[in-house]
């Protein structure tokens, strides 16, 4: 197999990811950046299906009206004229000074005003653009002193500004659906939402949760220390991924966004096989950059890389799936009973009462070893290729 992507695979990369030009918080840049059309000309030439965007990745925060015009124009040529589309946008509600303690969850209400006039200018772009889904990071919506912020308050304020979202994409008449996207840190020292379980449970309290989903990402749930496929079958047992970002992360470090499958080959393989299984539709974005010590050439070095190894572990979802001494292995794993089985599944009062009047033997249930030893080094064995 060449590992060559294509448009059908979906892969997608943010203006943002490829644009990155190398600067963190104890350095300046290490490259420039890249005009919008020249990323989505290159990332179309390397098999790329689309490119996502914050309202000021494309436009700057300044520009006029005319200025934003002949921006978008450029843009949306460059899409056409390279068989590209974009599947996503969301709008840049962290690096502006203005949202320093907080966007929609900001004490002061001219800067959550202001938050959702943004928003709003940004939805109508993403739409401009072809975007169906509309991804919300809450950044700045959290607290470094929590004697100052009332998190009910906060919550409260975050939720009455996604039902306002929600009643104007409806109003607008877009077909249009949001995701939330959790992290736990950094920027601030901690952020509402921070879990693909919290996230859910907040989307169950809005006016209209049918429209409002979650993105995960991999660095997020793994800064948590938590299963990043864990919390993406938790999203979609819950018919809620709307969106994913793909990357890779060093557990207790930074947020690093590192070129997928460079640190976590296992939980990458694992990710890779639970969205082909479940028949996830959706894009396949890469929310990475390259290192910081790399040219303009590493940067689509990168590229290249997020596609090939997703390409190689999806070849090993299914040479898994295939393979007769890890199926074996699985199924003496899972024990069947259909008396049981049947009792367990559904209540009634006889099945409660068969339950409670069957015999367990207790101890031979204690001592039966499921082979978990053996079928994770099968896996090790697949992935380091001598399977």
């Amino acid at each position: 197999m060449s590992y060559t992507p294509k448009k059908e695979d979906k892969f997608t990369f943010g203006l943002w990811t490829v644009g990155n030009i190398g600067r963190d918080p104890f350095g300046e840049p290490t490259r420039k950046g890249f005009s919008a059309p020249y990323m989505v000309e290159k990332l179309s030439q390397l098999g790329a299906y689309g490119v996502n965007f914050h309202d000021n990745d494309l436009v700057p925060i300044t520009a006029s009206a005319s200025e934003r015009d002949k921006i978008v124009k450029e843009f949306k040529q460059a899409l056409k004229d390279n068989g590209m589309v974009v599947p996503m946008a969301t709008t840049n509600l962290f690096t502006d000074p203005a949202f320093k303690d907080g966007a929609f969850t900001s004490a002061d209400a001219r800067v959550r005003a202001y938050a959702l006039q943004k928003t709003m200018n940004a939805i109508d772009l993403g739409v401009e653009c072809g975007a169906t889904t509309y991804v919300f990071w809450g950044g700045r919506e959290g607290s470094e002193v929590d004697a100052t912020n009332n998190p009910l308050e906060g919550m409260a304020w975050f939720r009455e500004c996604i039902n306002f979202l929600c009643e104007y994409v409806k109003d607008q008449g877009y077909t249009l659906k949001f995701a939330l996207e959790p992290k736990p840190n950094e920027p601030r020292a901690d952020i509402y939402l921070p879990t693909v379980g919290s996230a859910l449970g907040f989307i169950a309290t809005l006016d209209d949760p049918g429209m409002v989903g979650v993105n995960p990402e991999f660095a997020h749930e793994t800064m948590a220390g938590l299963s990043f496929v864990h919390g993406v079958a938790q999203a979609i047992d819950a018919g809620k991924l709307f969106h994913i970002d793909l990357n890779d992360q060093k557990m207790g470090r930074f947020d690093q966004d590192l070129r997928f499958g460079s640190e976590n080959q296992k939980p990458a393989l694992f990710t890779v096989k639970l969205l082909e299984d479940s028949g996830y539709s959706g894009p396949r974005h890469f929310d990475a950059h390259a290192l910081r010590t790399e040219d303009a050439e590493g940067v689509w070095a990168f590229a290249k890389g997020c596609m090939r190894t997703y390409l190689i572990l999806k070849e090993k979802a299914e040479q898994f799936n295939k393979d007769s001494e890890i199926q074996a292995a699985l199924a003496a794993y899972k024990v069947s009973d259909a008396t049981l089985e049947g009792y367990s599944k559904s209540y009634s009062s006889a099945n409660a009462k068969a339950l409670k009047d069957h015999s367990f033997d207790r101890v031979a249930l204690g001592e039966r070893g499921p082979g978990l030893e053996h079928l994770d080094q099968l896996v090790v064995d697949l992935l380091l290729g001598v399977r």
